[in-house]
């Protein structure tokens, strides 16, 4: 075999099937015209309506068509004028002279509409029959008093309706059914038919979810009906490569002639093209057995008393239904029993050559998957001829498939979970049946977006992945807040501390236990455990870190695992009552016993570094770039990128701000000492040896504060850094030893050791595409050598912006006239119900008091939280920093009523902007304006702080000032030209 043949076997691709877009035409309103009486005998003291609904049910089927009766042709006409109608029955009155008279007039005005004569079974009915032309009928059947009958009538004529677009469209399969006796085929389709939903329902439960249950049904073979060898000869002929199996009659009419072995020749001549599709005989004479034998083809006496057991044993056997069994083709034992995808792939590398040889040659694993609806891949196996392929790659090749397909068909889906089902390849699932909460539901989106658009794995090297995920829905919230009574402690004014205390000490349903050990076996690496709250990352309100992410790492002893689960479970749940989440609650005017939380428990990406991991890079992406530089536009966006954990980056930390359509341009390498004194010297990394520590509410607890000498003891930089020469004063892009390491993204972004920045480019344009509005998402990527990455999609959000339209152009407004102004403002629209500005006095301003300062904006903000007003506030730095030389690290609850947040440059005081933070993303979704003004520059900004410092004061501490005006200072944002001014008042 050539090696171009095997040399892409790890990256087969496959699409989706779109069942959704299967079994488009239904036959949803049904005419039945018959006598009083007949319909009396059809119903059988109970409505057709509720009987044939009762048959949909218990096959999971849905569309149940509604039955309208009428007794004569006059009522028929008047119904069909007035209503539409996919399928007339008639059942003649026998007593009329042109018992037809009335069907023939009917079809004669209504020729589109399918028509099914349906006869009571007699001798004289068939004799009538016989010298009938009933060539106005589509199909004639036989009312044996067999409720099922009419189900198998509106499914053929449905299969009819549908079969040219299935089979075209995704490889639907057909089971061909050649009979010419309308007594038989009336007993004997309903047979068939209910063998086939009743498999498919079953196969349809290895579906990942209920609507695709439901959806899969419409997969199923369809069953196509020929009286005549031409009609079958026709429908053969046009649907030989979707032919999963024929069963025939023996005798019927070939050439208007009535042949006892035409059932024979139709079997010989489509066994010249296709020798191993299966072929049934149904004969009423046993003699011919004989003519199925040399065929070897099963023979099925129609006289037989266990017909119907017959019939369904040889289609399971010989169709691909039920077990698939693996036997040694010499002895005819059973080695291998396979009952679905999964097992198919666990068992294939131990299937023996002559039994792999045997079944290859015969179709028999196409067949097996085609009857499952499995089309993609029973396509691709269809097309490996065993004589060309040795079998070891042969076996290779199959098992590519199958683990490439089943990654295809669990992305972009969220499953249920079940313990037998989920494994390596599974990688969304659900447990509970409630919400999934905003993270949840955002990853979700994100796995469709990878699925649907193939573009994003366009590289083989750098493939975009979700990471394997499991949301406990927040059902699970609510029974282990019940079942152990939280309410109380939960929602009273105790310490957060105490809070835990009594989380940590109550129970979660124990059934949860199991689908853990699952989910550790599937996953191999760290977890991350985090909240997904009914509110978080909503449209409108976005709860963007507000709430706790734990990480555990990954254990041998799954036992101490579990424990650590547990307690990470019941941690981020504490962390929706902390005063925080109060405080934020309170300033979002929701109620904290209205908010039910979601866990999202998913692999943490990375690698393994001796007693620590982490990944080569952690970012958020923006679609909206609020702070371009030369020729970067606004709507290319914006990436903050680090190494390490990215929890890193949401503490404020130094990233590399670099446009995704820009990625050589980056201001903080543009000179040496930028580079220097701007780029990242530290990271997160989480500790694999801490497994004792307590849980705490600082989920950081575990987590390892690194510098870059760690990171370059691990070669984990080697394709991200650049050197710096001290000698020469140059830094050099790439790793070299000796020398202080800058990690400056250099080989991917300058040399695209990796598409990164295309990547980067394709998800925001995708994904804003397709939310509609303006995002961020998070992301990581994990690089293992030259050869070999990836590129994960950890969450997306919508950014809010304010809508309100503001053109007014704010720079010929005198500066005499403003408070504040600002040429780096974000934001848009007027707000005019300001009163009060606080600001962090600049005389004397020292960053080693910052914390200080901090808490006492806390205190003041608590007021403000208590009136619901608004305020202005300015401070130098960057305000949330977890580090207090760069800013004032207040988190977002205690300035969560400022409607302005400002960041002011001081001389002596220099600080890039804070932007991609979790804290920034609620700064814009709740509309807040935010300003960077450097006023002892020229023409960027001003602040007017000797105006304040004349106004009479509310509150003043060591470092901060409260005015409050009479009159509103407004505020105006021009979003577009990135204009700003606060207002003196009038």
């Amino acid at each position: 075999m050539p090696n171009s043949q095997i040399s892409d076997i790890k990256h087969f691709q496959f699409k989706d099937t779109s069942f959704a877009d299967l079994m488009t035409k239904r036959i949803y309103n049904i005419l039945l015209i018959a006598t009083k009486y007949d319909i009396f005998i059809l119903e059988d003291d109970g409505r057709v309506d509720e009987q044939i609904f009762d048959e949909y049910t218990s096959l999971n089927l849905r569309y149940a068509p509604r039955f309208t009766q009428v007794s004569s042709e006059e009522e028929a006409f008047e119904k069909l004028q007035e209503n539409h109608y996919e399928l007339i029955i008639y059942m003649p009155n026998m007593d009329d002279d042109d018992i037809f008279a009335p069907a023939r007039n009917i079809k004669y005005r209504f020729g589109e509409i399918p028509m099914v004569v349906l006869t009571p079974f007699a001798k004289e009915v068939s004799k009538r029959l016989s010298t009938e032309d009933m060539s106005f009928a589509d199909y004639v059947f036989s009312w044996l008093g067999n409720s099922n009958l009419l189900l198998a009538i509106i499914k053929l004529i449905e299969d009819s309706m549908n079969v040219e677009h299935d089979t075209e469209s995704v490889g639907v399969q057909i089971i061909l059914l050649v009979e010419d006796s309308v007594r038989f085929y009336s007993a004997a389709l309903p047979s068939l038919f209910k063998i086939i939903l009743e498999e498919s329902k079953e196969f349809s439960k290895e579906a990942l979810n209920e609507h695709q249950t439901m959806l899969r049904m419409r997969g199923r073979p369809k069953i196509m009906m020929a009286r005549t060898y031409e009609e079958a000869a026709e429908i053969y002929s046009k649907y030989k490569k979707n032919m999963l199996g024929v069963v025939t009659d023996m005798s019927f009419n070939h050439n208007g002639v009535k042949e006892k072995l035409a059932g024979y020749e139709l079997a010989k001549w489509i066994k010249q093209q296709d020798k191993y599709l299966p072929v049934l005989f149904n004969s009423s004479e046993k003699e011919n057995k004989i003519y199925a034998e040399k065929l070897n083809s099963i023979f099925i006496d129609k006289n037989s008393k266990s017909y119907p057991l017959d019939l369904r044993k040889a289609i399971m056997d010989k169709f691909g239904f039920g077990d698939f069994i693996i036997i040694d083709p010499d002895t005819r034992e059973e080695l291998f029993r396979i009952r679905n995808l999964k097992d198919l792939q666990k068992t294939i590398m131990d299937i023996p050559d002559k039994s792999l040889r045997y079944h290859m040659s015969h179709n028999h694993f196409s067949r097996f998957l085609y009857s499952r609806a499995l089309f993609p891949i029973a396509e691709a196996l269809k097309k490996i001829d065993v004589d060309d392929f040795d079998l070891d790659i042969a076996r290779k090749i199959i098992k590519a498939n199958i683990v490439a397909y089943r990654k295809m068909k669990n992305s972009g889906v969220i499953a249920v979970f079940e313990k037998e089902r989920f494994d390596e390849f599974s990688n969304f699932a659900r447990i509970g049946k409630g919400s999934l909460g905003g993270k949840g539901r955002g990853l979700a989106f994100m796995g469709n977006l990878v699925k649907t658009h193939m573009e994003l794995n366009e590289s083989t090297s750098f493939p975009v992945i979700i990471p394997k995920t499991v949301v406990l829905c927040t059902d699970i919230f609510d029974v282990f807040m019940e079942s152990n009574n939280l309410y109380p402690i939960a929602l009273s004014d105790s310490p957060d501390e105490e809070i835990l205390k009594h989380f940590l000490k109550a129970e979660l349903p124990e059934h949860l236990n199991e689908d853990f050990l699952t989910f550790f076996e599937a996953t191999k690496s760290p977890l991350a455990i985090r909240s997904s709250s009914l509110l978080e990352d909503s449209y409108y309100q976005p709860f963007a870190g507000v709430y706790s992410t734990y990480m555990i790492p990954d254990l041998d002893d799954k036992t101490e695992m579990l424990r650590l689960l547990n307690d990470a479970i019941k941690a981020v749940y504490a962390s929706v009552f902390y005063a925080d989440s109060k405080a934020y609650m309170t300033a979002t005017q929701n109620l904290i016993d209205q908010e039910k939380m979601a866990i999202v428990l998913q692999e943490v990406v990375g690698s393994k570094y001796g007693t620590h991991f982490y990944p080569t890079i952690s970012g958020v992406a923006r679609s909206l770039n609020f702070y371009p530089i030369g020729d970067e536009k606004t709507e290319e966006g914006i990436v903050n990128m680090a190494l390490g954990l990215g929890k890193y980056i949401v503490d404020g930390g130094v990233t590399l701000r670099f446009s995704p359509h820009h990625p050589r341009n980056i201001l903080q390498l543009s000179t040496l000492d930028f580079a220097l004194r701007e780029t990242q010297r530290k990271f997160y990394a989480l500790d694999l040896n801490d497994i004792n520590s307590e849980f705490s509410i600082n989920d950081s607890f575990n987590l390892l504060d690194l510098n870059l000498k760690d990171a370059e003891e691990d070669d984990s930089i080697r394709y991200i850094s650049s050197t710096y020469d001290p000698y020469d004063q140059v830094i050099n892009e790439g790793f070299y030893p000796g020398g202080r390491k800058i990690i400056s993204f250099a080989n991917i972004l300058q040399h695209d050791l990796f598409p990164l920045a295309e990547v980067l480019q394709m998800c925001l344009k995708i994904g804003q595409e397709e939310m509609g509005r303006a995002i961020e998402i998070e992301f990581a990527a994990n690089i293992k050598n030259k050869e070999e990455g990836a590129f994960y999609l950890l969450q997306i959000r919508p950014i809010v912006q304010n809508k309100e339209v503001m053109n007014e152009d704010l720079s010929l407004i005198e500066p005499k006239d403003t408070i504040l102004t600002s040429v780096n403002a974000l934001g848009n629209g007027v707000i005019d119900d300001v009163y009060d500005i606080i600001y962090v006095k600049t005389e004397g301003f020292s960053a080693s008091t910052n914390q200080l300062v901090a808490y006492d904006i806390e205190k003041l903000n608590k007021q403000f939280s208590d009136t619901g007003k608004g305020y202005v506030l300015v401070g130098p730095g960057r305000w949330g920093s977890s580090d207090t030389w760069l800013g004032i690290p207040v988190k977002w609850p205690h300035i969560s009523n400022a409607r302005l947040l400002v960041e002011s440059g001081l001389e002596n005081y220099r600080i890039e902007p804070s932007q991609g933070t979790h804290f920034f993303q609620n700064l814009t979704s709740f509309g807040v304006g935010y300003f960077t003004i450097n006023s002892y520059l020229k023409n960027d900004g001003t602040f007017d702080e000797e105006y304040l410092n004349k106004q009479e004061v509310v509150q003043e501490t060591k470092y901060l000032r409260h005015i409050r005006f009479s009159k509103p200072i407004v505020i105006k944002i021009n979003g577009k030209k990135k204009q700003g001014v606060v207002l003196k008042p009038e």
